[in-house]
């Protein structure tokens, strides 16, 4: 499944995670050293450009951070990315520059690209959000399956065991999810795609695809 891969799904020029990506092949790859990674990367960041105000919590001058807003650690907020009201950020998290985390929304164990918008009322756990990617108010991925088995990749008859039990979603660059959708464990959302809103979406759905109604994957004109 080559439609899953990193290079195929994410521009890593919009990370402060190229290099750590870098270094696998799939993204829920990545998920286990978030943690680790946003720790070291932290310490390496210009104090000149960012505020460390508590341990392994960096935030970019530029950044707005509302006051209700809660930073857990380990995070990095980037240039001009906005948290705002009761934003709950419980760690292991990187944002990149231009973002919105909006209000009430939760992160946890993500890595955020630039210019993601989650504006209202989202749940991100265990998941990767590409450039541009934008969450509809209401939805949210779920990183754990019901039955609490590991994470497997489905596309179709293909299929990937990850061994893993908690994965969210790998949403790719200029991703548009509408609003109240679920994406279930393991939900892979290719490049310049759409989600219908109120869906509840599994497996892999290609790049330049529509998620319709029911389910139904249609290529975009």
């Amino acid at each position: 499944m080559d439609s899953v891969k990193i290079i195929n799904l994410y521009n890593l020029t919009h990370t402060l995670a190229s290099d750590y990506l870098k270094g696998f092949t799939y993204p829920w790859e990545a998920l286990k050293g978030i943690s680790d990674f946003i720790i070291s990367l932290g310490k390496t960041l210009d104090s000149e450009e960012y505020n460390n105000p508590t341990e392994n919590v960096w935030i970019h001058k530029t950044a707005k951070v509302y006051s209700s807003a809660y930073l857990g650690s380990p995070c990095i907020i980037g240039a001009n990315t906005e948290v705002r009201h009761c934003a709950f950020i419980r760690g292991s998290a990187l944002i990149g520059e231009n973002c919105v985390i909006g209000n009430s929304v939760e992160l946890k164990n993500v890595i955020i690209f630039d210019n993601v918008q989650t504006p209202h009322y989202n749940y991100v756990g265990d998941s990767i959000l590409g450039y541009k990617s934008h969450m509809g108010a209401g939805s949210i991925t779920s990183n754990v399956k019901s039955d609490k088995t590991n994470v497997v990749i489905k596309s179709g008859d293909e299929q990937i065991e990850t061994g893993i039990k908690k994965i969210g979603a790998m949403i790719g660059d200029n991703v548009e999810i509408g609003c109240n959708s679920v994406l279930n464990p393991g939900t892979i959302i290719g490049r310049y795609s759409n989600v219908y809103p109120t869906s509840c979406v599994r497996g892999v759905i290609p790049e330049n695809s529509i998620w319709k109604t029911g389910g139904i994957i249609v290529k975009k004109d």
